[in-house]
């Protein structure tokens, strides 16, 4: 019967209580007592050999664990682009962060070291397409790095003998970030400089909202705006120019069609070529009050006029959670180089967490069709329809409505600037001032 190293050390400590009993041991003779020291010596020194044994092996394992570091020197690289998808709900946004290591860039990062892909981020040359901020999800975010290849420089034409990047990579990323595609590149090629354009999703609820009237809003939004009151300014970083040019704005039915009307999910779809901090949950925000009636269109235009309107109005931005950053674009000579078997496995994650999503969500319907036929029923003069919008306009609702143009206005983009080159945290030059007005 074998036994391991613990068995072994309560055996002996089991026999080494026995000798030291001396009721026991005056039962004995003399040349039992021989005896049994003796074949005690024994069985004590096997067991000894096998904690030995079984300690040797342990340090053996431990040995094993400590990895000699890779040697990146014999390596080459190749400058590439890689695809992203992730559910960004559960992170704090997309950037590395200091006081927090749950963001979509910093498990990226873990598993390309992990990998061996690339030695640090530092001597990586990585740009990325976007930052999305906490809550924010994306099905086309795209970065650009250099990473470690199997083939020499005169051989990377050849792909299919390539390593298999995001295959590689989704095994060792969470489940809700996986890479998609990825696509050889020049070494000079920045996934945020050389991206032609931006796609925004925001999915929201059909309820009781004048889908015509947003439309109409939307379509004033169009083309090159200076969009300060429909974002949050980020003066303190530099950010002092807040022009931006929207391609396109699109607000259609979603795919998927309940019974009842008011519970049925609409898109709407932002193309631009680039985009200010917040500006879409801002631009969502001022669209769904408009959807309410409580704006009219043309409040765009008011929010529109920087010289008469300078200061942007106090409102609630739109909620994060139904935000996606879901397509770059690059000029089309770029070919996305896609893997069956990783779309596959991919496509299985995507199932497993929709089937869970999709039960969630469809008993909590379950439960608000019964209660809301109990309640309609002990009101039945009156059948209140849900307001599913307030949800997603965060911060504090007032009870009676102020229109935006009548509320209090925040700070101007020159007071902001005068208060950060008072405190030295920006640098600054007075054409550049000008420039931004």
């Amino acid at each position: 019967m074998e036994i391991n190293a613990k068995e072994a050390a309560h055996i002996i400590k089991k026999q080494s209580n026995k000798i030291s009993d001396s009721d026991e041991l005056h039962q004995y003779s003399k040349e039992e007592l021989i005896e049994k020291i003796k074949s005690l010596q024994s069985h004590n020194m096997q067991l000894r050999n096998i904690i030995a044994k079984s300690s040797s092996k342990q340090m053996g394992k431990q040995c094993k664990k400590v990895q000699k570091p890779f040697d990146f020197t014999t390596c080459t690289f190749r400058h590439v682009l890689l695809k992203f998808m992730y559910i960004g709900w559960d992170y704090q946004g997309y950037a590395v962060q200091e006081d927090t290591t749950n963001t979509i860039e910093n498990y990226l990062f873990e598993a390309l070291i992990k990998t061996c892909l690339i030695k640090n981020r530092n001597s990586s040359n990585y740009h990325r397409c976007g930052r999305t901020d906490k809550g924010v999800s994306s099905f086309g975010q795209v970065i650009s790095i250099d990473l470690r290849s199997r083939l020499s420089k005169d051989q990377q034409d050849d792909i299919n003998s390539e390593i298999n990047y995001c295959n590689t990579l989704n095994k060792v990323l969470p489940e809700n970030i996986q890479c998609i595609a990825w696509c050889p590149v020049d070494d000079d090629f920045s996934a945020r400089f050389n991206c032609k354009s931006r796609t925004y999703k925001y999915f929201f609820p059909r309820d009781n909202l004048n889908i015509e009237n947003m439309q109409i809003a939307a379509q004033y939004l169009i083309g090159t705006h200076d969009f300060r009151n429909f974002c949050k300014m980020d003066v303190g970083n530099g950010v002092i120019q807040f022009v931006r040019n929207i391609l396109s704005i699109e607000l259609s039915p979603s795919t998927r069609v309940c019974d009842k009307e008011d519970y049925n999910l609409y898109v709407a779809t932002i193309k631009g070529q680039a985009f200010l901090w917040h500006q879409i949950r801002c631009i969502m925000g001022v669209l769904l009050l408009i959807g309410q009636g409580k704006e009219e269109p043309e409040i765009v235009k008011e929010l529109l006029n920087i010289e008469k309107n300078p200061r942007k109005p106090d409102y609630n931005m739109a909620s994060e959670v139904p935000l996606n950053l879901y397509y770059c674009e690059y000029d089309s000579s770029r070919e996305w180089i896609y893997d069956y078997t990783s779309l596959s496995t991919v496509i299985q994650k995507l199932k497993t967490q929709w089937t869970f999503s999709s039960i969630k969500s469809t008993m909590i319907e379950y439960m608000l069709h019964d209660v809301e036929a109990i309640h309609n029923s002990l009101k039945s003069n009156k059948i209140e329809k849900p307001n599913n919008i307030n949800y997603l306009l965060s911060g504090v609702k007032s009870k009676n409505y102020i229109p935006l143009m009548k509320r209090q206005k925040c700070e101007s983009l020159e007071d902001r600037i005068e208060h950060y080159v008072k405190k030295k945290k920006l640098e600054i030059s007075e054409e550049a001032i000008k420039s931004s007005n």
